[in-house]
This record gives structure tokens, sequence and C-alpha cells, in this order.
């Protein structure tokens, strides 16, 4: 492992917080005027008397005057608000017609607000609805105020290559440069990553070489760690030492991302070896210091094959080389010490969590939630579970799956039809993957009318069963000898992949 300085402690040091100031003020007297002399008392009294009430008169008219001046300013403030409200509204509704205008996508409407179409294509691509997107794009195009932007263009390319729709990231990156917006190293990445998204990587490839003698669209280092990132998601790893050996030909130095990238894959993979050498790599250069990337790839690594005393020293070293974990670092030191089992180390990881005000993200619940289903506490889970709730975190599919897995282990089939009801009240999306769970939870306790009745469930929620789900089905009907069952089900799943039939259309085995 990379030599960093030895640690001093095993979780980060508190916040040192100096003590609010005193808020005690000190008592101050006012010294009274000497008291008047027995001659003059009688000629003083009717002095101080007028003096009395013609103070109490101004106090007053002064009270009266600040009482008027805040109810008149309190009249201004709540007629400013009528209007600002009116104005709002008309905003409001002038914005949503536009939108209905967009999603109608009306010919010849030409005259839409600027700002209201900008939003809607930016509320489209950040949800990767490029259909929509383009819809809209197209609509944008028509406007009377409409200019070619090359930014637009290259946030729509990169969404593209997200989406894995390379040749449409090509056509509007061909309508860029016949629009005569410029063209930089920036619109080529785009197009570069979004071939590479989809293991096109002879056309990425080409279109680096082509970078390389188009002039001011050299590659740089983000064009480089972007494309090694495709390769390394392929597990093409000599794709990626020829992309290094060019990076070094064109004198391009890796930052600290291509080397986030580079550890991060070789980690996932068990690469431990190369990991560790891209890290002692990686500390041997001047300008690219690890950050809390750097060791939350090690870390997860390292845990993720039960190395639990390489992970602690990696982080104990992180630490104090004076790198801080994040949130991300305790949710990966939680699953590790889960799925190792060593819940005492898990809980000492929740209790700093809460000392010191982490806040927990629906990541941190579903891995705790994992881990006490995992270890039959059924309590504690339950009680994690109503937590998240309580905070406003929406449970995911993850969430369900370690409940349905907690329950079918503990044999809790009431339990699963409790967390069903609570899907038919809710707007989780689903998934296949869920109901593979849900699958298996029913065939360890044998309940087989019920797992037939996920197949049903998945019909109606439009989730085609794959292979794991058949799979799954025959090893539950195996371990309980029903062979004719077993037969069955694998005429079934050879005639699904032949076949784009739905489950109700097929003749349906009797699995009563």
């Amino acid at each position: 492992m990379a030599s960093l300085p030895q640690p001093t402690q095993p979780l980060p040091p508190p916040f040192n917080r100096p003590p609010p100031p005193s808020t005690v003020r000190p008592q101050m007297t006012l010294n009274p005027h000497p008291p008047p002399s027995s001659s003059s008392t009688n000629t003083n009294a009717n002095k101080t008397t007028s003096l009395a009430v013609t103070q109490n008169s101004r106090s007053k008219i002064l009270e009266s005057q600040k009482l008027k001046d805040k109810e008149a300013k309190e009249r201004k403030e709540e007629t400013n608000n009528k209007i600002a409200s009116r104005k709002a509204i008309s905003v409001i509704l002038r914005r949503e017609a536009t939108k209905a205008l967009i999603e109608k996508k009306k010919k010849g409407s030409k005259r839409l607000l600027p700002k209201t179409v900008l939003e809607a294509l930016h509320e489209r691509i950040t949800a990767l609805r490029w259909e929509s997107a383009l819809k809209v794009f197209e609509l944008l195009q028509e406007q009377l105020w409409y200019r070619p932007n090359a930014a637009v263009y290259v946030k729509l390319i990169v969404m593209l290559g997200k989406c894995k729709q390379p040749e449409k990231a090509h056509e509007l990156f061909e309508a860029m440069i016949e629009e005569g917006c410029d063209v930089n190293s920036e619109s080529y990445t785009a197009l570069v990553s979004a071939y590479g998204r989809s293991g096109l990587f002879h056309k990425a490839f080409s279109l680096l070489e082509r970078m390389k003698t188009t002039p001011d669209c050299q590659p740089d280092v983000h064009t480089y760690s972007i494309l090694i990132k495709s390769c390394l998601q392929v597990f093409a790893y000599d794709k990626v030492q020829a992309l290094l050996s060019d990076m070094e030909v064109q004198g391009i130095r890796p930052n600290t991302i291509t080397y986030n990238t580079l550890i991060d894959a070789y980690g996932k993979s068990k690469r431990f070896a190369e990991m560790e050498s891209t890290l002692v790599e990686m500390l041997s250069e001047q300008d690219c210091e690890p950050d809390v990337w750097t060791m939350n790839s090690v870390l997860r690594a390292f845990g993720n094959s039960g190395q639990i005393e390489t992970m602690e020293k990696c982080f104990e070293r992180f630490q104090s080389a004076g790198i801080q974990a994040n949130i991300m670092t305790f949710n990966i030191l939680l699953d590790s010490y889960g799925k190792a089992g060593k819940y005492e180390k898990m809980s000492a990881v929740m209790e700093y969590m809460q000392k010191y005000h982490y806040s927990w993200t629906i990541v941190t619940y579903n891995v705790v939630i994992d881990a006490f289903g995992r270890a039959g506490d059924l309590k504690q889970m339950e009680y994690l579970f109503r937590l998240m709730r309580s905070e406003r975190i929406k449970p995911s599919c993850v969430t369900l799956c370690s409940l349905v897995r907690a329950y079918g282990l503990a044999g809790k089939p009431e339990k699963i039809e409790g967390v069903l009801r609570f899907v038919e009240n809710s707007d989780v999306m689903l998934d296949t993957v869920f109901f593979n769970c849900l699958v298996d939870a029913y065939g360890r306790m044998g309940c087989f009318a019920e797992m037939k009745g996920v197949l049903e469930i998945m019909e109606q929620k439009g989730c085609r069963p794959d292979k794991v789900t058949y799979r799954t089905m025959i090893k539950a009907y195996s371990a309980n000898k029903m062979i004719g069952h077993v037969k069955e089900l694998r005429e079934l799943m050879e005639s699904a992949e032949g076949s784009q039939m739905t489950w109700s259309q097929r003749e349906k085995p009797d699995f009563q």
C-alpha cells in the first residue's frame, strides 16, 4: 500500500468550537440627583409636577405617532404583497400556459417566453428525457428570438451520450457545425463520451485522432479521462494502457480525476496490485494530491472484499494525511462492517455520526436497514425504516428489497404482505430486482401460491420476468422435489427467451 503518515485516531476529530461568549450584561446603577433641601422643597414641587405632565404628554404624542407610522407601514407592506402576489400568479400562469404549449408541440408557436422554454429544456436534460428534450429543442429553434448556442448543443450531446444515443448525438454535432457554432475541445469531448459510453470505441478513437489535427480542438486531460472511464467500464484494460501511453506522448499528465477513475475501477474489479501501484504513482506527482474520492475508492475496494483490517489501516493513513471523511466515507464503513458481521463497529460509526451531526442519506438508511435485516434484528430494522419515513426520506427499491429479504429469512410472510401494502400506497418505482427478491423470499418459506402470484403482480406493474426470476422459482421447486413444476418452468423460460408474449398470453402451468 502507498506510504502515508501513520494515524493518530481511528475516526475524524470532532470540530472544536469555542464556547459562546457570555451573555450576562453588567448591571448599571443610576446615581440619583442629590435630594433637594427642605427650604426649596415646596418651591420645586409645582415645577416637578408641571415637568412630569409635559413629559407624559410628549410621550403619549410620540407613542401615538409611532403607532400611526407602524400602521401605515403595515398597510403599505400589505398592498405591496398583494401586488407582488398578483404579479407572481400572472407569471406562473404565463409559464404554465407556455409549458402546456410545449407539451402539445404546437407548430407556429414562435412567441413563447425564452425563460420558460429554456427552463423546460433544462428540466428534460437533467431528467435524461432525451426524446422530450429534443422536441423542446426543435420548438426552441422555431422561436423568433432563437440564436444558435454551442453550450446548449454540448449539454444535449452529453445527455444523449448518457442515454446511449450516440447517433443522435452525432446528428446534433453536425447540426451545430451547420448552424455556425464554434466547435472546440469541449464539444468534441462530448461526442467522444457519447461513443465511449455506448462501447463504440472505434468511432471514439477515430474522433480522438481527428481532434489532434483540428485547430483549437486538441484533446486535453478531460477528453482522455472520459475515454479511459468508458474503457474501464467494459474492462478494456488494453485500451486503457494505450490511452495512458498516448497521453504521455502528447505531453498530457493525468490529474486527480484520472487517477481516481483508475483507482476506483481497479478496486471494484479486485485488481489490488494495479490499484496500489496507481496510488503510489499518484502520490509521486507534485500537483496531483489524493482527495476524499481517492480515499473512498480505496476503502470501498478493501471493504467489499472483506479486508476490514486493511481498510481500517488505509482509513487511518488517509486521515493522518489531512483528508477529511464525508458522508460517503461513513456509508462505506457502515456497509463494510455490516457485510462482515462486525455490528459493534458499525454501531460505533453510527454513534459517531449522530454525535457530530452527520445527516443520514437514503444510502445510509439502506445500508443499516440491510445490515440489521441480515443479522435478524427485525425490531431495529423496522425502527430504522420508521425513522427514515419520519424524516421524509423516500424509500427506494433497495430499501424494500432489504425488508423482503429479511422477512423471508425470518419466515414472516405476513410481514411481506405489509411491505406489499406499503408499495400499493406509495409511488416507489419497482424493478425486476425487487420482484426477484419477493420470489426468493416466498420460495424460501415454501409459499408457492404467493410465489406464483408475484408473476401476476409483475405483469400488472409492467415489469417482465428475467432469467433470475425463473431460476429462483426453479431452485425453490427443486428444493422441495416438485419435479413437474421444474420441468414446466424450464419450458416456459425457453419459450420466454424466444417470445415477447406477456405472462397472461402464455399457457400457464398449474403450480398449485
